[in-house]
């Protein structure tokens, strides 16, 4: 099967968050499975500067100016290249600028985007011909399904949900700039309150709907949950064209037994790994060297979607009362929040290490040095630092909500009696159901024979992205009839 992504980012490429890594592992696991498999991108200045010789595939004039189409061979992945450096040779995200402000020309960098992908699916490469699926991914490329159908062109297409909060949202007198016809500014169309929205589009136009995790697409067919847009989705799901699919982990970049940020590596049958890096990392941020306290972790964006309001009031109260719990925190975000956890590690020096930014090599030696990973979410589409966490051992604290609740056990008498307890679960957003399931997971730290049978099922979870793969299939092929 012909497949080609439409996507923003693709690690290690460009990132900014999960979107770049599920691009760079499912087309690389489709095409394991003996897909055609391409990706369509803008041709951004640090992707210019990683792959400068692609080669010229076409020439167009569009809305958005001249845009030349180019090609190269990433890593054995075919990967399309939106060349126009009026539109996409910037510094820094791809978003906005240095001063965090949406570029003026988004609208239509990103329907380039959109035009582009429905352009390469509809034959515009003809050593490649014509795609049997075009999936598109976000708001970002939420025009290309929409582009197909105002072409008439016969493509099947998907649309990926990575998280409804972002919709792109643009006012509606652009509609005439994207070379898109005004009978689509509707409620059956790309109009959401009067304005053009690019998710909407995709979630309108595509053949199939997926997020990424059965639970969030539940969630997201009612509101608060569906951003204005639970109508639409609940529709598609009673047309059985909404899904969830979880995301993977893709085990060349996250494995503790191949891990080159980690000081030792380890695998179930030989811990000492694991021993090391938590200690590496209490010794890092100065904390007690106490191998026998138990070492909670955080990777997150500070924000109060990640549950970072309530975790702070939550450890403000356990720190105290539990001298055997530590905390470590990497991260960024709201400068209050950042601030907050400054002054909580100033308050418990020897419970608390923060660090305000992000650092790949140290992400890793959090999620494999800690006991806990905390992913307090009060919303959270997939997820995959829990995802990390189980595969290094590292037990997921999270809330009952998305792709937490679909890949996190609760521990408790009956889990571990049929041993399939993976982690611990609460339910309400607030600091006293968070506390609670701290108080969880000190008891089982507190029973030496108890935690790692827990660890050994946790480390046992597969979620590769051959799985997701295969789920992406069936749901190809069903759109396929």
């Amino acid at each position: 099967m012909k497949i080609l992504h439409a996507a923003s980012e693709l690690y290690p490429l460009i990132k900014t968050g999960g979107l770049a890594d599920v691009l760079g592992s499912l087309p690389f696991a489709q095409k394991a499975q003996g897909h055609d498999v391409r990706v369509i991108l803008p041709y951004y200045r640090h992707v210019r500067d990683v792959l400068p010789d692609a080669a010229l595939v076409a020439v167009r004039d569009t809305f958005g100016g001249s845009v030349q189409i180019r090609y190269a061979d990433y890593r054995g992945l075919g990967l399309y290249l939106i060349d126009a450096p009026h539109l996409y040779d910037r510094p820094g995200n791809p978003y906005h600028n240095e001063h965090y402000f949406d570029y003026a020309d988004n609208v239509i960098r990103f329907a380039i985007l959109g035009w582009a992908a429905a352009a390469v699916a509809t034959g515009l490469d003809g050593l490649w011909g014509r795609a049997d699926v075009l999936h598109a991914h976000d708001w970002q490329a939420g025009l290309a399904p929409a582009y197909l159908n105002a072409w008439n062109a016969y493509i099947k297409s998907v649309f990926t949900i990575h998280n409804i909060a972002y919709q792109g949202m643009f006012q509606s007198k652009h509609l005439g700039e994207i070379g898109l016809p005004w009978e689509m500014f509707h409620v059956d169309g790309v109009e959401f309150h009067g304005q053009i929205s690019f998710l909407k589009a995709g979630l309108f136009y595509a053949g199939h709907v997926t997020t990424v995790s059965p639970t969030y697409a539940d969630e997201i067919t009612r509101e608060p949950a569906g951003g204005g847009l639970s109508g639409l989705l609940d529709t598609r799901r009673q047309q059985g064209r909404l899904s969830g699919v979880l995301n993977g982990v893709d085990d060349a970049v996250w494995n503790p037994q191949t891990d080159a940020a980690l000081p030792k590596p380890f695998h179930p049958k030989a811990m000492q790994g694991k021993k090391a890096g938590k200690k590496a990392l209490q010794q890092f941020f100065a904390l007690n060297a106490d191998e026998k306290a138990l070492l909670t972790v955080m990777v997150s964006r500070l924000t109060p979607q990640k549950g970072a309001d309530f975790l702070l009031e939550s450890l403000h109260e356990k720190l105290p009362a539990n001298p055997d719990l530590q905390f470590v925190l990497l991260g960024s975000g709201a400068p209050e929040l950042e601030q907050a956890f400054v002054r909580l590690a100033e308050q418990y020096p020897q419970q608390v290490g923060v660090y305000i930014g992000y650092n790949e090599e140290l992400a890793h030696q959090l999620v494999g040095g800690g006991d806990v990973i905390l992913i307090p979410s009060r919303f959270e589409p997939c997820g995959l630092t829990q995802l990390y966490g189980l595969k290094y051992g590292t037990l997921p604290l999270v809330r009952r909500t998305g792709g937490l609740a679909d890949t996190v056990v609760q521990t408790d008498e009956v889990t571990l009696k049929n041993k399939t307890a993976t982690g611990f679960v609460f339910d309400e957003p607030t600091a006293g159901a968070l506390g609670g399931a701290l108080e969880n997971a000190l008891s089982l730290w507190r029973k030496p024979r108890a935690w790692p049978a827990v660890r050994r099922q946790a480390m046992a979870q597969d979620f590769g992205w051959h799985k997701a793969a295969e789920s992406y299939d069936a749901c190809y092929r069903s759109l396929r009839g």
